[in-house]
């Protein structure tokens, strides 16, 4: 955090002050494996049985959203239709999120083991002056088995805002801004924004920051570690490519395999702020 009020009649030169993450496949649950076990089991409770495509696409989005726009999946909608003689309406997405409210607590808290080099970047960002923040499409009540088995295991940020703290979640910069107010950092490119889906790309651009994506441990490529390990090298780097691709023409700055990366990549990003860059 700067020590006087940085002056927009200025070109910010300084560097990274704070590095804002999100956390199931960014900081947490290799892979995003916690919410999709949710969502299945709660949409199997009302008789559709989605694909794991069908629950990964939303990701990233606050969760009553997240529910909503599966149940606008033609599939899914024609099943729901069959079942229950209409089409998905808004009670009966308040009915599935109310299931999704119920399951997410004590299912995500299977899921709380930081990513493979998260624990020691951070560790290496706070050396670097760097306040690590963090902010979730999860609403509080369904971080609060989550976080204090994060915070055992070593992933415990500065900052955390979930997405029923503010106005609207992504892809709305609102969680981002939030952080930023209560770290006390200031201006928005000063700050890197870190997910794993387009929705938290698209939170970091419209929040003024560095926008950064992760692939390896991502909702997308949706594998624990044990299995990535598994994995044929030339598939692994196939998939991730194919991946990177696709963050950098949704508008990323940056795409790293994992936060493991994080505290390089804020070397680099200070470097370009140093030269008069901006996001």
């Amino acid at each position: 955090m700067q020590s006087r009020p940085f002056s927009r009649k200025d070109d910010y030169r300084g560097p990274v002050q704070a590095v804002i993450l999100d956390w199931a496949g960014t900081a947490v649950d290799h892979g995003c494996r916690g919410p999709v076990e949710v969502f299945s089991r709660a949409f199997r409770k009302f008789g559709l049985e989605p694909t794991s495509a069908e629950v990964r696409e939303p990701m990233g989005r606050e969760k009553r959203e997240h529910v909503a726009a599966m149940l606008e999946m033609p599939r899914l909608a024609q099943m729901w239709e069959q079942i229950n003689g209409h089409r998905p309406d808004d009670d009966d997405v308040s009915a599935v999120f109310a299931s999704v409210l119920e399951l997410m607590p004590s299912t995500l808290a299977d899921y709380a083991e930081p990513v493979p080099g998260c624990v020691d970047a951070m560790a290496a960002l706070k050396k670097m002056g760097i306040a690590v923040g963090s902010c979730t499409g999860y609403s509080r009540s369904m971080m609060e088995q989550l976080l204090p088995r994060a915070t055992a295991a070593g992933f415990n940020p500065d900052c955390l805002v979930t997405s029923d703290e503010v106005p609207a979640g992504r892809p709305w910069p609102w969680m981002c801004w939030q952080n930023c107010m209560k770290l006390g950092v200031f201006p928005p490119e000063a700050v890197v924004k870190v997910g794993d889906t387009l929705a938290d790309i698209a939170e970091g651009l419209n929040a003024g920051h560095w926008s950064v994506a992760v692939t390896r441990t991502s909702n997308s490529i949706g594998l624990d570690a044990s299995e990535v390990a598994r994995l044929d090298e030339a598939d692994l780097a196939a998939r991730e490519k194919e991946l990177a691709d696709k963050f950098l023409k949704a508008g990323a700055h940056f795409v790293i395999s994992s936060v493991a990366e994080l505290p390089g990549l804020c070397e680099t990003v200070s470097q370009r702020l140093a030269e008069g860059q901006k996001p």
